[in-house]
């Protein structure tokens, strides 16, 4: 089953920090998100294989969106 890191707030897409096939651990910070002027990082829950990005850069989110999955 594949886990998805979501966004924890409502915001803009900054920048993503991963990739597709990237190997990464719990904590590793994978998309940068802007939110009233301050970028918000958002950590990996679990650790993995990112097996896809759902968002692109300066896409619109919202608070529990799903961002990057990992298999």
């Amino acid at each position: 089953m594949a886990a998805q890191i979501l966004a924890h707030i409502t915001g803009t897409v900054w920048k993503i920090e991963t990739r597709v096939g990237a190997q990464i651990q719990e904590g590793d910070v994978v998309v940068i998100l802007e939110s009233m002027k301050m970028e918000m990082p958002v950590e990996a829950t679990a650790s993995g294989t990112v097996t896809a990005v759902l968002v692109k850069e300066g896409e619109a989110v919202n608070e529990e969106q799903p961002l990057v999955e990992l298999g």
